[in-house]
């Protein structure tokens, strides 16, 4: 089975990406892998901090390398959005495949000055581990808003080099007009002005910028709510790595009401079940695009 490394090289070699999909449950992880499966292509499952606290880091880990070894899957876990050092080596510890450290809040020479030491800590513990750090600004709350976040600071080339020359990361998350969470109108068919639309020229300049670095990959945050053919536009442009998380949190909680409009249901695995059925649909639809399936 391939690595992780080994899986992007051969999704950038292709102009595709793999699908990162965040979990908070059993039963989202169950409709992922079940989705990825069926159309046999590599995965990787994303839990961040709070739903790492949530699951449990140890657990997390257990859990998704059972799947890996019970099919011989390449499905991969990554530490998503890890503020800090602490919680960067509890990750690396407990056997993620991937960690993203981010401390793109902070000034860009504090970003690089930490985001420096947390890769050396974590490949200390496991050379294996592939990183990622991120520079812009594109929000910070996978929820469903009334208004965009302020303060979006897209990302430069320039900003690309230095970053990921200067820390060692092997992958680099930019601001290139992607953006976390959903906007209401989204969420309700909103027009194609409403959704969510990528500087895909950015996207390449960025890309040309960093061939030859130790950067050899860029991931796209944010994906939720993005015009679909944007996705397909990034993968070509340089975007190895897609992630969703705010449309699987919002079909989740569809499909629990769908759940409980029987009042005397109390089986919790029955009640979730159609969010699971809706959960598994978002991440078929989204594979086959990031992968240009019909």
């Amino acid at each position: 089975m391939k690595s992780l490394r080994e899986v992007l090289a051969d999704a950038e070699a292709r102009h595709v990406a793999v699908g990162h999909f965040n979990i908070s449950d059993l039963g989202a992880l169950k409709a992922i892998f079940a989705a990825a499966r069926e159309l046999q292509l590599p995965v990787l499952i994303g839990v961040s901090e709070g739903e790492r606290e949530f699951i449990g880091v140890k657990q997390a880990a257990a859990l998704i390398k059972s799947l890996r070894d019970a099919y011989d899957y390449p499905i991969f876990l990554n530490a998503d959005h890890t503020h800090s050092l602490d919680k960067a080596k509890e990750a690396a510890e407990a056997g993620f495949d991937e960690i993203i450290f981010d401390n793109s809040s902070l000034p860009m020479d504090q970003n690089i000055a930490n985001t420096k030491v947390a890769v050396e800590a974590i490949r200390a513990i496991n050379p294996e581990i592939v990183i990622e750090g991120e520079i812009g600004y594109i929000g910070s709350n996978s929820e469903v808003m009334d208004v965009a976040p302020t303060g979006i600071a897209l990302s430069t080339p320039e900003e690309a080099v230095r970053f990921v020359t200067e820390t060692g990361v092997d992958v680099l998350a930019p601001a290139v007009g992607n953006m976390h969470g959903l906007l209401k109108s989204m969420t309700t068919g909103g027009t194609d002005a409403e959704y969510k639309h990528l500087d895909i020229p950015r996207i390449a300049a960025i890309k040309r910028a960093i061939a030859g670095t130790n950067a050899k990959f860029m991931t796209l945050h944010g994906g939720s709510g993005t015009d679909d053919a944007d996705f397909t536009a990034a993968a070509r442009a340089g975007m190895t790595i897609i992630h969703i998380s705010s449309e699987l949190r919002l079909a989740w909680r569809r499909g629990v009401e769908e759940g409980l409009k029987d009042p005397n249901e109390i089986a919790p695995y029955k009640i979730a079940a159609p969010a699971v059925v809706n959960i598994q649909k978002i991440v078929t639809d989204r594979l086959k695009l990031f992968n240009g399936i019909a």
